[in-house]
């Protein structure tokens, strides 16, 4: 039986508010017998989480704490940035099962951003939030440096992910991202 509890863990201001409502639009379209209770995302300075082991334990420990609650999962969602996601992934969900092993964890990195999920369905954005009517995805979003500003030259204004990435979450197309290898991981770990 899948979770229904869902408690968040985030690096990014905009994912706070767009996490949840990508969320609910997973298990909406790819699993909709689950209706998840989303625990309001944690922010962590990614630095540090991946760096200080005390850091890293007292937040996994307080979301294991809230998840154990509601036979729940935690869900660590960072940005990859330049770390190789199948050795970081990995790393991070060895080092929360030491911290507590009775919860599940999900561990899903966006490769480079969490912007590059944008990029893979592109299409699905023409004319959103001010983006052009004849956007064009970028050829291999994941090897693309820079999504924040590929979508803010797209923009009349620059891209900013707390104005822009709940509205952007809310329409980007989840099966056109689903090309693009980390977003199709985040769907299989999360409704699993």
């Amino acid at each position: 039986m899948k979770p229904h509890l869902i408690v968040p863990i985030v690096e990014g201001h905009g994912e706070v508010e767009a996490l949840p409502l990508l969320i609910r639009r997973v298990f909406s379209t790819f699993c909709p017998q689950v209706v998840p209770a989303i625990n309001p995302p944690t922010r962590v300075k990614a630095g540090s989480f991946l760096k200080d082991p005390d850091y890293f334990r007292k937040y996994i420990a307080l979301a294991a704490a809230k998840a154990a609650q509601g036979d729940g999962m935690v869900l660590v969602l960072l940005d990859c940035e330049d770390d190789c996601p199948a050795t970081l992934g990995p790393r991070l969900l060895a080092d929360a099962q030491t911290v507590r092993a009775d919860i599940k964890y999900v561990v899903a990195l966006a490769h480079r951003e969490y912007e590059t999920w944008f990029l893979a369905a592109a299409n699905s954005l023409r004319g959103c939030a001010g983006l052009s009517d004849q956007l064009i995805p970028p050829a291999n979003p994941e090897a693309f440096r820079g999504a924040k500003e590929w979508l803010g030259n797209h923009m009349p204004v620059s891209y900013d992910p707390i104005i822009h990435q709940a509205r952007l979450t809310a329409r980007f197309d989840l099966h056109e991202a689903r090309a693009i290898p980390s977003f199709d991981r985040f769907i299989n770990r999360l409704v699993v």
